[in-house]
């Protein structure tokens, strides 16, 4: 295959990285399903859609392996495998140094059940290099997950990872082999999402305490507002009581007034 992207995938990468941004600031799987924005559609990248006419300088690896829980190790690399009872090695001997070239792109790495729209953490991953001695690594932890939802019901697994990359050079101390190697390991604890809501019913009857509550908070701040005016303006001592008490005084001074005026005009006759 060709390595450089073309316009309209180099475009699907970059929404890629985009979201991928936005993942790592959320760290949750519930936040992770983004149906809506992919439209149920997988993370793979979309095949090319002209015919190039360079030559092919890459080559591409896909499938699928079952492999045990336990910690193991994924590598791709130059030389002949051989086995042997502590693993297995590789004879690179016929191979020039000066051929390796280990620069790559992940388009979609997962563990488990491949759910449309969950994006994992070495989705779109891209790594370039002008050494031929480059060594990458990915350390891997899988945690089982399920996924209880409206929309879908499945077994997954998702992973944390950590990336390291190095130039191997005997001479300064820098040992190892060069290529790509995906450690991973299996975590002992599962973790279940699932999603719940919340009956209508239920919803309407705390929709009525909620608007009761309101009214009755508003009636007593009212209230007491309206108190603490009253104690303000002093109604009680100087408001629509005291006019009321001067006018009551003044009428019975009149009355006493003309109660007092014809006895004295009798007082007089006699």
């Amino acid at each position: 295959v060709i390595f450089e992207l073309s316009p309209q995938q180099r475009l699907w990468q970059r929404t890629l990285h985009l979201i991928q941004s936005r993942l790592r600031e959320e760290h949750a799987l519930q936040e992770v399903l983004y149906k809506t924005l992919l439209k149920g559609a997988p993370t793979a990248l979309p095949p090319r859609e002209d015919t190039p006419q360079e030559p092919l300088n890459a080559c591409r690896i896909h499938g699928h392996v079952y492999v045990n829980k336990v910690a193991g190790n994924l590598h791709i690399t130059v030389g002949k495998p051989i086995h042997h009872p502590q693993g297995h090695a590789h004879i690179a001997a016929f191979v020039s140094h000066e051929a390796y070239n280990f620069s790559h792109r992940i388009d979609h790495l997962s563990f488990g059940e491949e759910i449309p729209g969950i994006i994992n953490p070495l989705d779109g991953t891209e790594k370039i290099t002008y050494n031929y001695n480059q060594m990458y690594q990915y350390f891997i932890t899988v945690v089982p997950t399920k996924l209880n939802t409206y929309l879908i019901s499945a077994d997954t697994h998702q992973f944390s990872v950590t990336e390291r990359e190095r130039v191997i050079n005997h001479a300064a101390g820098s040992h190892g082999v060069s290529g790509i190697f995906v450690k991973y390991d299996t975590s002992s604890l599962m973790v279940t999402v699932s999603e719940q809501h919340m009956p209508l019913w239920q919803f309407l009857v705390r929709l009525c305490g909620i608007i009761g509550g309101i009214f009755s908070t508003t009636g007593m701040l009212h209230s007491l507002v309206g108190f603490c005016f009253d104690i303000i303006c002093c109604r009680f001592r100087l408001g629509v009581y005291r006019p009321r008490e001067d006018g009551q005084l003044h009428n019975q001074m009149n009355n006493l007034n003309n109660h007092q005026t014809p006895l004295l005009v009798e007082n007089a006759l006699l």
